[in-house]
């Protein structure tokens, strides 16, 4: 089997790698410059040297055209574009561009040559908005709150509406927040993290901090791969929600951090109403039944093992 990666540099791309390598594919990544990309997640996780590695930009037919020519997939998991929701403020123009018409072009070209490739789309929970405690479900509205939400939202509706005019085997994993050691700068998670890795040393600067009332479900991204190649395996292409089922405020993710290094967490973070939103999601809440149900996956790893495992690798690497 022959498996293509769009953003196979970013956290899950690495471990959706190696996942595959382990189960015997031959693993081709895209890249927008490969030679200018940071590798260094597959080179953490072991598997650099062991996958093909192609320049290709989503947002241009001709090079997604030309990457699926020279991979020839028999799966392809879309995982690119810009994933931050608070730079999508910022940016929001060049995220709808990377997320929702690179996901376009991506399932046109699809179309277009008439290869039987699987695709997997790399939905989001943001799409979903505001969501109380009984959980979104796959039949939940989106109510997207940011630029971020809109497009991945845009997105989703795109795999949906291809699958249904087409006939394409195309589906979307609506994953909810999932960490690791591999998670970029700009989120908090790993903010958080590093915060506190730095404390240990002796760092006495405080950690900052907008709303740490939002609520989340965290789960551990290597076992949200293994989701999403599942997925990929179904007999029929369905859209499915990922995450641990279980919900936690941000005050309680610093908190645990805090409470496995030894320290009080309220001596050491700052509020900074700069890092606040022009709007955001304060309750977020997921029932993953459908995952458990089709695919006989359930997240093993909450949220305080994420946390512990995390301050450790950032220990071991310091």
């Amino acid at each position: 089997m022959r498996a293509l990666i769009y953003g196979i540099s970013g956290q899950d791309g690495a471990y959706l790698a190696k996942h595959l390598l382990d189960l015997g594919y031959e693993v081709w990544g895209a890249s927008r410059d490969v030679a200018s990309a940071r590798l260094d997640r597959l080179e953490r996780v072991g598997v650099l040297s062991r996958v093909h590695l192609i320049s290709a930009s989503l947002g241009d037919f001709r090079s997604v055209l030309s990457s699926l020519a020279v991979a020839k997939p028999d799966e392809v998991y879309n995982l690119a574009g810009q994933s931050s929701v608070s730079l999508s403020f910022e940016q929001p123009v060049e995220t709808m561009e990377s997320v929702s018409t690179g996901t376009l072009n991506l399932l046109e070209a699809i179309r277009f040559t008439g290869k039987e490739s699987k695709l997997y789309n790399a939905a989001s929970s943001e799409c979903f908005g505001e969501i109380e405690s009984t959980g979104a479900t796959e039949e939940t509205p989106f109510r997207p709150r940011s630029p971020y939400a809109a497009a991945k939202s845009a997105a989703y509706w795109l795999v949906s509406n291809y699958r249904e005019a087409y006939g394409l085997f195309a589906c979307s994993g609506i994953l909810f927040n999932h960490d690791s050691p591999l998670r970029g700068e700009r989120f908090v998670t790993h903010k958080v993290i590093s915060g506190v890795a730095r404390i240990l040393r002796g760092n006495t600067e405080k950690i900052k901090l907008g709303n740490i009332e939002i609520v989340r479900d965290w789960g551990w991204a290597p076992e949200y791969v293994q989701a999403m190649w599942l997925l990929m395996q179904h007999p029929t292409a369905e859209d499915i929600v990922i995450a641990t089922g279980e919900s936690h405020s941000l005050r309680s993710f610093v908190d645990h951090a805090f409470q496995v290094a030894g320290l009080n967490w309220e001596e050491f973070v700052d509020y900074d109403e700069s890092l606040l939103r022009p709007t955001d999601i304060m309750m977020s809440y997921a029932d993953p039944a459908k995952a458990a149900r089709i695919l006989n996956w359930k997240a093993q790893i909450k949220m305080k093992e994420v946390v512990k495992r995390m301050l450790e690798s950032e220990m071991e690497r310091c």
